[in-house]
């Protein structure tokens, strides 16, 4: 049995109450199932569990555009029709709808991202888990795959005011672009995506040839895969990479995206992994005991998804003996007919070959061992810490005047009311988009599985496609902006 951590858990009673727009795949509601069946198996006795703190507009301007964040801010699905200009220039609408509560839900998001970082940063917990966040599409000046702000860069940069040196991996099936160009340019951060390639597939960035550039030459690491990757393949050269980056890199935190839209049967995704391979890339990365963020990401079958990072939070807590058959809870009919843990995976053909899955883990490892040192940062005065020298809460705003008990800060975090909610289900259309408003329909309750749409388009910005690079930018590569006519 592996060593017992201390794990900060991080959830918003109100997330799930969002929803992007009718029919449209991601659900927010994912996130309460997931709590839910995390609850069920009585994990929330083995891990403290918080609120998170809402992340301010300041603090996403650490990273996105202040024009772009304000917009955000103010649009609402009643006055979107008010900005032509900018729902074109940060590429909202269609895939990333304008929804109520929009900034409330990005708060939400970033604010449990930052806030883990926080508290690993003062060594207060040595795991952090916000599976609201792993938001990793989102750029600089728009939004981009359902994202619209990015949580993970925002987290990592508060990582990286303790932290010389920070790891970043992702497991969804689509490539993490926007973690990887924000920190293009530097070699304090080391991007290493595992996904699906080719051409058509959004977001249409990840060759193993994107390695990075000038100082960040290097440090970014891009494992393109075929459909139908497994559990015994993929967790192969999952371990195999992620040992050489230690290796070489020798990371002081780690950054965990754990989305799960790689699991077999996802509506959008095309691998075949089963929740075992996905939690056994989790483990091993837990295996390296060094601090450790853990978000969550893509993931369109809500059952799966919850399934999946339940089980992630048991492998984190050192959880590993589950009985398969779930637990009742608010939740227990959305997993019928089985109401069982674990997916058995699909007959889909693995068209990944050994072969060529060896010689792409040569290029990286070859990759890797030109880095001849492993980068430090100078003297220099720390950034601010985000939320101040010490936690504070009102406590008064939950007593009685007239008693002298006072609340914890861990006891007022824990009191989580879930509200049972059940959305729609949605109909899912062929579309040149990665997903195109419909209105509902008089069979609007049914799924037509037969005409979900695998992502065919092959978005506009990618890092070949720069045109510019401002190389006055800060290191970070906080924006990279198009040459402007």
């Amino acid at each position: 049995m592996s060593q017992r951590k201390k794990v900060h858990y991080f959830f918003h009673r109100d997330v799930g109450n969002y929803e992007y727009a009718f029919g449209h795949p991601m659900k927010p509601l994912r996130i309460r199932m997931a709590n839910e069946l995390i609850k069920s198996y009585g994990f929330d006795q083995k891990m403290e569990i918080y609120t998170p703190k809402k992340c301010s507009q300041l603090e996403m301007t650490k990273f996105h555009s202040n024009e772009y964040i304000k917009f955000l801010k103010s649009v609402t699905p009643q006055t979107q029709d008010l900005y032509p200009i900018q729902m074109t220039r940060f590429n909202v609408g269609d895939d990333s709808p304008i929804f109520n509560g929009l900034f409330d839900f990005c708060r939400i998001s970033a604010g449990g991202s930052i806030d883990g970082a926080d508290r690993l940063n003062k060594k207060k917990t040595d795991i952090a888990i916000n599976w609201a966040g792993g938001l990793h599409h989102a750029k600089s000046s728009e939004a981009s795959g359902f994202c619209y702000v990015n949580d993970i860069v925002l987290g990592i940069l508060e990582l990286l005011k303790y932290h010389p040196r920070v790891l970043y991996i992702d497991i969804d099936i689509h490539h993490g672009d926007g973690v990887e160009e924000a920190f293009l340019l530097t070699d304090r951060v080391m991007t290493c995506s595992f996904h699906k390639y080719g051409y058509g597939y959004f977001p249409g960035t990840g060759n193993i040839k994107d390695i990075g550039i000038k100082k960040g030459k290097k440090y970014s690491v891009n494992f393109p895969l075929d459909d139908g990757m497994d559990d015994e393949s993929y967790v192969e050269i999952f371990k195999k990479t992620i040992n050489a980056v230690m290796k070489y890199y020798q990371p002081s935190a780690i950054v965990l995206q754990c989305g799960a839209d790689s699991l077999a049967g996802d509506r959008l995704g095309c691998f075949n992994l089963t929740l075992k391979g996905h939690g056994k890339c989790v483990s091993h990365v837990r295996s390296f005991n060094k601090p450790l963020l853990v978000l969550g990401g893509g993931g369109y079958t809500m059952k799966n998804v919850s399934r999946c990072w339940a089980y992630e939070t048991s492998l984190l807590i050192d959880e590993t003996e589950l009985p398969n058959q779930l637990p009742p809870h608010d939740y227990y009919e959305y997993y019928c007919p089985d109401y069982h843990l674990h997916l058995e995976p699909s007959s889909m053909a693995n068209k990944n070959e050994l072969k060529a899955l060896d010689k792409q883990f040569q290029e990286i490892y070859e990759n890797l061992r030109d880095i001849n040192f492993v980068p430090s940062v100078g003297n220099r005065t720390r950034p601010q810490d985000f939320y101040g020298k010490e936690d504070k809460v009102r406590t008064d705003q939950y007593l009685n005047e007239k008693s002298d008990f006072r609340f914890t800060e861990k006891d007022l975090n824990s009191q989580i009311v879930p509200i049972n909610e059940f959305y729609q289900s949605s109909i899912y259309k062929s579309r040149k988009k990665l997903w195109t408003p419909k209105k509902p329909t008089e069979n609007s309750q049914f799924f037509d599985l037969q005409s979900i749409d695998r992502f065919n388009v092959f978005k506009k910005h990618t890092v070949n496609n720069f045109n510019f690079l401002d190389t006055q930018e800060k290191e970070f590569g906080q924006t990279f902006k198009k040459k402007r006519k």
